[in-house]
C-alpha cells in the first residue's frame, strides 16, 4: 500500500469508537507466531505456525472463559490472526486494514472479548500467502456439555502444501500456469458437456496434523471407546471427500454449529469448514484410518486410529481412481439443530460471483478488492445473501463476524445448516440468512486464498458507523 494511504487508513481506524483493548493484566494464553520446520515426504521444509510457549499448537479454552490472548509476532515481517468463525467486536477480528493494522515484526497484540459459543474453530493468517505457508491452527471452545466428557477428542487440521515459494505459485497462476476455462456462463445446451475446473494448484502433498500417509499421525484408542472427531479444512485451496473406511460415525455439528445427526461413513468437507463426528470404536484391536481425499483427484492424505496392540500397516497416498466433484446434496440433506428464530428479510442483495481464468482475476459483483462497493446492511436486519456463481469453479464463501443459516439452492428453500462458510458450486446459486447483530466492518470473501488474492472479496458494513476508506492500491 502506497504509504500515504496506509497513514490515513491507520489514523482513522486508531481513532474509531469501537478499537480494541490494547492491553489488560496478565493474557491467560500467550500465543507465538513463528516459523517451524516439519518433514514432508522425507524432506525438510521450513513453514509457519501458531503455538503457545510449551509447543502446544493452537487453542483449547471454554465458552464460560473471557478470551484474553496476547499474540506475539515473531516473524520477519508482518502478520495478523483472524479468528475464523468467532463474532469479537469487528476490530479484533484480524483483516488487515479492514479491521485492524497488521502486527509489525517483533510486536504484540493483545485480544479481549466475550466468547458467544463452544464448537470447533481455527485461527489463520490474514495476511498475503502465510496461510498457505501453514500459518493456523486449530481452536477449539468447550462448554458443559464437552468439558471433562468422557469422550475422547481427536482434533484432525488438513492442509495442502507446496516447496514453491507461493508468490510464485500465484505469479504462475497470473501468467497463465493452470489450464483455462471461460468465466462466462455457458449456453443452456452446453452446460450438461462442460466439466468444472476443480483445483487450481498441483500440490507437492497433502498433510493431516503436519504429516502426510508416508509417516502419519497415530492416535491410541480403547477399544469399544467413544471418540470425537473434529476435523478442520485448513487448506489454502483444496476440497476433500472425508472416508471412515469400515467405521461409522454420527455428524453431530458442522463449522461448530450443532445440526440434527445424521449417521455418516464419508462427507465432503469444503475448504474452511469443520465437522464434528462421533464414533464408536470397535471393541476388538485394530487400526483404523481416517482420510481425506483431494477433490477430483487420487491424492489422500489422513490420520490412523488404533488401539495399544493393533499393527498399523502402510497407507497409501494414492487411492488409485479420483474422487468425485462436489455438488450440493450433502448440503441440503443437513438441517440445523437451532435454526434461526423466522423473521421476514429486511434486506435481500444478490452477490454475483464472477472471474476470468485467462488473467486470473477474480470477483465479487464484477469489482476486485479494493476496489469495491461494500454491502451496506442496518443494524437488527435479518438479511438474504443470494450467491450466484457464473464460474465453473466452486468458491468457499466467508462471511466474518456473524453466523449464517443456508436457506436457499437455486430455487428451492429449505432450513439448512448454520455456518460461516458455505460451498457455493458452478452455476449454481446458494442464499444463506444471517442476522445483522455485530455492528462494524466485515470481510466477506472466498476462502480459495488464491481466488481472493485474486480480488475476490467485498465488505459488509453497518450504516451509521464511521468507517475509515478502504485502501485505494495494495502492492
Amino acid at each position: 500500500m502506497h504509504r500515504r494511504s496506509l497513514l490515513t487508513s491507520l489514523t482513522a481506524l486508531a481513532a474509531s469508537p469501537l478499537a480494541p483493548r490494547q492491553s489488560f493484566a496478565e493474557p491467560v494464553t500467550v500465543l507465538d507466531l513463528q516459523t517451524r520446520t516439519i518433514e514432508v515426504n522425507g524432506k525438510a521444509a521450513t513453514v509457519l505456525g501458531i503455538t503457545q510457549p510449551d509447543g502446544t499448537s493452537g487453542l483449547v479454552t471454554d465458552v464460560a472463559l473471557p478470551f484474553r490472548v496476547q499474540v506475539r509476532n515473531h516473524l520477519d515481517r508482518t502478520s495478523l490472526i483472524h479468528w475464523h468463525g468467532l463474532t469479537p467486536p469487528f476490530q479484533q477480528d484480524g483483516v488487515p486494514y479492514v479491521s485492524a493494522p497488521p502486527i509489525p515484526a517483533g510486536g504484540t497484540q493483545n485480544y479481549d472479548f466475550r466468547l458467544d459459543f463452544p464448537g470447533t474453530f481455527w485461527m489463520h493468517s490474514h495476511v498475503g500467502f502465510q496461510e498457505q505457508q501453514l500459518l493456523s491452527a486449530p481452536l477449539i471452545i468447550h462448554d458443559a456439555g464437552t468439558r471433562g466428557a468422557s469422550v475422547q477428542e481427536i482434533v484432525v487440521m488438513l492442509h495442502d502444501f507446496t516447496f514453491s515459494d507461493p508468490r510464485e505459485v500465484f505469479a504462475s497462476l497470473k501468467q497463465g500456469g493452470r489450464k483455462q476455462t471461460t468465466s462466462a456462463p455457458p449456453a443452456m445446451s452446453n452446460m450438461q458437456n462442460m466439466k468444472p475446473d476443480l483445483n487450481d494448484v498441483d500440490y507437492d502433498a497433502f498433510l493431516a496434523n503436519d504429516r502426510t500417509l508416508a509417516d502419519p499421525n497415530v492416535t491410541r484408542v480403547e477399544p469399544g471407546g467413544h471418540v470425537r472427531l473434529r476435523l478442520i479444512n485448513g487448506s489454502a485451496a483444496t476440497n476433500y471427500w472425508i472416508d471412515l473406511g469400515e467405521l461409522r460415525g454420527t455428524l453431530i455439528a458442522v463449522d461448530g454449529t450443532p445440526v440434527k445427526p445424521v449417521a455418516l461413513q464419508s462427507l465432503p468437507l469444503a475448504i474452511a469448514q469443520r465437522a464434528d463426528i462421533l464414533i464408536e470404536v470397535p471393541r476388538e484391536q485394530g487400526a483404523h484410518a481416517i482420510l481425506a481425499q483431494v477433490e477430483g483427484k487420487t491424492d489422500r492424505t489422513g490420520i490412523v486410529l488404533a488401539t495399544a496392540r493393533a499393527n498399523v500397516t502402510r497407507i497409501e497416498g494414492n487411492a488409485g481412481r479420483p474422487s468425485p466433484a462436489f455438488d450440493f446434496t450433502f448440503e441440503q440433506a443437513l438441517r440445523a439443530a437451532k435454526p434461526l428464530a423466522p423473521h421476514p428479510a429486511g434486506i435481500v442483495r444478490d452477490v454475483l460471483l464472477s472471474g476470468d481464468m485467462q488473467a486470473y482475476v477474480w470477483m465479487m459483483d464484477n469489482q476486485v478488492y479494493p476496489k469495491i462497493t461494500p454491502v451496506t446492511v442496518s443494524a437488527g436486519t435479518r438479511v438474504e445473501l443470494v450467491m450466484r456463481n457464473k464460474t465453473m469453479m466452486s468458491h468457499p464463501m466467508h462471511l466474518h463476524g456473524h453466523r449464517f443459516q443456508v436457506i436457499g439452492f437455486d430455487q428451492q428453500r429449505f432450513p439448512g445448516a448454520v455456518r460461516d462458510t458455505v460451498l457455493v458450486p458452478p452455476l449454481r446459486t446458494v442464499t444463506v440468512a444471517f442476522d445483522a447483530d455485530n455492528p462494524g466492518r466485515w470481510a466477506f470473501h472466498c476462502h480459495n486464498l488464491w481466488h481472493l488474492a485474486a480480488g475476490m472479496m467485498a465488505v459488509v458494513d453497518y450504516t451509521g458507523i464511521p468507517m475509515p476508506s478502504l485502501p485505494p492500491e495494495i502492492d
